[in-house]
C-alpha cells in the first residue's frame, strides 16, 4: 500500500515537472496537486499540534478547555486549507484568474474564520514541550508584547491591515508578479491568511470583544462593501487588468476578460453571501447575549424586590 502511495506521489511530481513553465490545461488537472514542503510541512505541523494539544485537555472531560463544536470548527477550516492550497485549485490560479480569486476567498472566509472559532492558541500551547510552553508564557507576560498585541488586534487596526492586504495585492503590477514569482506568491498567501486570520480572531476572541458585536457587524459590513466593490470594478472593468492571463485562458474556454468577470463575480456574491452569514450569526449571538442580560437584571430585580 505504502509503495503504491509513493509511487503515486512519485509520478505525480514528474508530471509536474514535466508541465512546468507551460499553461495549465484540463488534462493536466487530476495531477496538479501541491507537494511543496512550505505549505505541506506547515500545515501538517498546525493539525498534529492542535491534536496533540486537545489529548491532554480532553483526558479527563472531553470538552474541556475547547467545546466539541470548536474542535469541528478548526477541523473543517483546516479542511477548507488543505483544499485551497494543496489541491490542484492551486496550480488552476496561475491559468485562471477564476481559480486564484476562489482559492483566496476560500482562505480567508470560509477557512480562516472557521480555524480562528476552534479557538488553536489553547491546544497549540498544550501540544508544546513544558519549557517551550513556559517561554510562551512569560513572552505573553511582557508589558511591550501585550501593548503591541493589544494595538494590532484591535479591530480597527485588524480590519485596515486585512483591508490593504486584499486591495494592495489587487494592483495589476504586483498580483502578476505573484504568478510569476513563488516567493512572492508564498508572500501573498501569508498576507491574506494572516489578515484574515487576525481580522476574524479581533472580532470574535480579541480584547475588544466586549465592545459587542453590534460593532463586529459593523466590521464585517464594510468588509464586506469594500471586497464588493473591489469584485465589481473588476466585473464591469472593459479591459482585463492582468494581461498575464491572456494566454493561458483559452484551454478552459475562456477569455481573459470573462476569466475577469467571473473572479469579480466570486469576490463579490459568493464572498459577499458568507460575509452576510458571519454577520447574521452575530446578530444572532447578540440577540441572545441581551435576552439573558435581560433575564439577569430582572432576576436581579425581583431578588432586591424580596429582600426589600
Amino acid at each position: 500500500m505504502m509503495a503504491r502511495v509513493a509511487a503515486a506521489i512519485a509520478l505525480t511530481a514528474i508530471r509536474a515537472a514535466a508541465h512546468e513553465g507551460e499553461p495549465l490545461e484540463p488534462h493536466d488537472l487530476p495531477t496538479a496537486w501541491v507537494l511543496d514542503p512550505w505549505i505541506l510541512i506547515p500545515l501538517a505541523l498546525s493539525g498534529w499540534l492542535y491534536w496533540r494539544g486537545s489529548r491532554p485537555l480532553w483526558a479527563d472531560k472531553p470538552g474541556r478547555g475547547i467545546r466539541r463544536w470548536e474542535a469541528r470548527a478548526f477541523w473543517a477550516g483546516w479542511a477548507a486549507l488543505a483544499v485551497a492550497l494543496v489541491s490542484p485549485l492551486h496550480a488552476l490560479g496561475e491559468a485562471l484568474f477564476s481559480a486564484h480569486m476562489a482559492q483566496h476567498e476560500l482562505m480567508m472566509v470560509v477557512a480562516a474564520p472557521l480555524v480562528v472559532l476552534g479557538r488553536p492558541l489553547v491546544p497549540f500551547l498544550w501540544g508544546l514541550p513544558l519549557s517551550w510552553r513556559r517561554r510562551a508564557g512569560r513572552l505573553g507576560q511582557y508589558g511591550w508584547f501585550q501593548a503591541g498585541w493589544r494595538a494590532l488586534s484591535h479591530p480597527l487596526s485588524a480590519w485596515s491591515i486585512h483591508a490593504v492586504a486584499v486591495w494592495i495585492w489587487h494592483v495589476p503590477g504586483l498580483y502578476e508578479a505573484t504568478v510569476e514569482n513563488d516567493l512572492i506568491h508564498t508572500f501573498q498567501h501569508v498576507s491574506f491568511l494572516g489578515s484574515a486570520l487576525l481580522f476574524w480572531w479581533a472580532l470574535i476572541h480579541g480584547r475588544e470583544a466586549g465592545m459587542g458585536h453590534g460593532a463586529a457587524i459593523v466590521y464585517v459590513f464594510t468588509t464586506a462593501l469594500h471586497g464588493g466593490a473591489l469584485g465589481a470594478i473588476l466585473t464591469f472593468a472593459p479591459t482585463t487588468w492582468y494581461p498575464i492571463y491572456e494566454n493561458t485562458t483559452w484551454a478552459w474556454g475562456l477569455t481573459a476578460l470573462e476569466d475577469q468577470q467571473l473572479a469579480g463575480l466570486i469576490m463579490w456574491i459568493p464572498a459577499g453571501l458568507l460575509y452576510a452569514v458571519a454577520a447574521l450569526a452575530l446578530a444572532v449571538s447578540l440577540m441572545r447575549e441581551s435576552e439573558a442580560s435581560l433575564i439577569r437584571r430582572e432576576a436581579e430585580a425581583r431578588t432586591r424586590h424580596a429582600e426589600g
